[in-house]
């Protein structure tokens, strides 16, 4: 239901990090005036920097040559206006380029979690929530980094870098070459310890995306961990997720490590030749004591800018392996296919036609064989059967959660596959067996259908449920905050919002998915009364275990192993020995027998 885009031969010769880093850049399209005066500005602020050598230099010869104190005052009062300067400009650079990595971030983001919203449903069945929401938090995280102050950063050094060098090259050439020795050795190095921490950082974010897959599936199921008593089992399976993912941070920090070692020995070695090279010429006489504390000075920039840079470079790298997962998930595309008719009413009827269907990843069985039926409208259609029959496969088609591998379906006549997907869907109401609310208010997760609705219309909806009253025994009625999952309701409490939300969207066609099956007699009874008034005039289709709930189903189907084996009335199918008597019997005659 979901694949990867196959790429040309062209595209995939392309070096994957320069697209990457381009597709990254792409974001920053709509903040491009503010990243051009920040870059502007830290190239400025930068530039300004590389005067301090000059004027150390001019104060270096007039104190050795005992010139005026006018002449030094000077020169220090020239170096306070442009370190003023440079910090206006500093404060813009830094302003600016945040700004733009956190808009990036954002945008980032926010295209990540549409994209994953518009994903079909067997997508979120094969990924574990935890390692999904890790790509929005811990991977976004990594980005942000790398595209905020690291790229204020990168511009900064880059231009101390650059006119440091042109300007030891203009005041010596030959303390340049000694300087430039340790030029080869930084960038194979640069090289070499960059993909290691790139490789090591994508498979920490792995690692680091299975525990919080772990957590998360604890969390969500924390009264069964409770039940039995299984704190400790979780703890030590997060324990140790976390502690492999630490042992491999710790393999990362040993490449940091030596990396930035190796970096600072070849950088510093050099500026030691040089320094002592350097002192020969001002013992001889070939330089001066001002220029040789400049081209130190500069030297030292260049190393700093070096150092800082392979550490950026380092930075990148890790920001390049958390985008490749991000732009994993972003190039993952729906086969689904989007129709472009509009449906502003519909009537009802929904027709199988020869319909089967297969999941993709779960073997070469079909789950539906070549159903045919039909649903009139305002007729409610009951679906029975062993578990494992099809009956849950057989209703999420109707709302294309999946689409029929062959056969056809269609609403009012029409293949719903030519419909768009929003317009279907807002024609069908689901009310599933267990409920989920979010973490809002009542209102809130009763507006979930239509969130224009009135205050009136979400508490006529309410009563039409028989949620009304027990809304109002809450002190804050209908703010009331649910809790995450509704955790805070009973059951019952939770279905009957669950209907009144279906009722508010007023669904031509209405899926019950054992709404009952899960609550005690009293709820049952209520949540039953409320589905009564909700199916009212809609098509519905019923799926139920408990067949007492289903006798006044307008028909039922019979299914058994994905073929519709009976179809009738209650009556009808109680006047021949098949499937439907046979389950209706087991359910009923130990309890009659009991009584008697």
């Amino acid at each position: 239901m979901f694949r990867r885009p196959q790429r040309s031969a062209e595209v995939s010769r392309e070096r994957p990090d320069l697209k990457q880093l381009r597709r990254l850049f792409n974001y920053t399209n709509p903040y491009r005036n503010m990243l051009i005066f920040g870059i502007v500005s830290a190239a400025v602020s930068s530039g300004l920097g590389l005067i301090f050598p000059q004027f150390v230099g001019q104060f270096f010869d007039a104190f050795i040559s005992g010139s005026s104190l006018g002449g030094l005052n000077r020169v220090v009062f020239l170096l306070i206006v442009v370190f003023a300067v440079q910090s206006i400009f500093n404060f813009f650079r830094t302003y600016l380029l945040s700004l733009t990595g956190e808009g990036v971030v954002a945008d980032l983001r926010s295209s990540l979690y549409k994209h994953l919203l518009s994903l079909p449903s067997q997508f979120f069945e094969n990924r574990k929530t935890g390692e999904i929401t890790s790509r929005l938090t811990s991977d976004i995280s990594t980005v942000q980094a790398a595209v905020s102050t690291s790229l204020a950063q990168l511009v900064n050094q880059v231009v101390l870098l650059i006119g440091s060098l042109v300007l030891i090259i203009v005041t010596n050439f030959r303390l340049t070459s000694l300087m430039l020795i340790s030029v080869p050795v930084v960038v194979l190095g640069a090289i070499f310890f960059g993909r290691q921490v790139r490789k090591l950082s994508t498979q920490f974010q792995d690692l680091v995306a299975d525990a919080n897959a772990s957590a998360e599936e604890a969390i969500s199921g924390i009264q069964v961990v409770k039940s039995f008593t299984a704190e400790a089992l979780e703890t030590n399976r997060y324990h140790e997720k976390v502690m492999a993912s630490y042992q491999l941070a710790k393999k990362r920090a040993m490449v940091r490590g030596l990396f930035v070692a190796g970096i600072f020995f070849a950088m510093f070695s050099a500026i030691s030749i040089v320094l002592w090279y350097g002192g020969r010429l001002v013992f001889l006489g070939n330089i001066s004591a001002g220029d040789l504390s400049k081209f130190l000075l500069y030297t030292m920039f260049v190393a700093g800018a070096v150092g800082s840079l392979t550490g950026l470079y380092s930075q990148f790298q890790e920001a390049l392996g958390a985008s490749k997962r991000i732009f994993e998930l972003l190039d993952t595309e729906s086969v689904l296919p989007e129709g472009t008719a509009l449906l502003s009413q519909a009537q009802g009827k929904v027709s199988f036609n020869d319909v089967s269907f297969r999941y993709g990843d779960r073997g070469d069985d079909l789950v539906l064989k070549h159903l045919s039926l039909e649903a009139n409208p305002g007729e409610v259609v009951a679906l029975v059967g062993p578990s494992g029959a099809g009956k849950s496969t057989l209703v999420a088609l109707i709302p294309r959660f999946y689409d029929a591998t062959e056969g056809s379906i269609s609403l009012d006549g029409q293949d719903i596959r030519e419909f768009k997907l929003e317009q279907l869907r807002k024609h069908i109401g689901i009310v599933p067996q267990e409920t989920q609310l979010f973490s809002g208010s009542i209102a809130e997760n009763i507006r979930y259908g239509r969130p224009n609705a009135s205050d009136e219309e979400v508490q006529d909806a309410a009563r039409a449920a028989n949620a009304h009253t027990f809304i109002l025994e809450f002190p804050n009625a209908y703010e009331t905050v649910v809790g995450e999952r509704g955790v805070k309701l009973s059951g019952g409490q939770r279905q009957r919002i669950a209907i009144a939300r279906a009722l508010l969207k007023n669904p031509r066609i209405l899926i019950l998915d054992e709404a009952t099956s899960s609550l005690d007699s009293e709820s049952e009874a209520l949540v039953q009364e409320a589905l009564d008034y909700l199916m009212k005039g809609r098509t519905t289709f019923v799926i139920a275990h408990r067949l007492s709930t289903i006798r006044n189903a307008d028909r039922i189907l019979v299914l058994d192993h994905g073929t519709l084996v009976e179809q009738g009335s209650h009556a009808e199918l109680m006047t021949h020995s098949g499937l439907y008597k046979s389950l209706y019997d087991q359910q009923f005659k130990p309890a009659m027998s009991t009584a008697s």
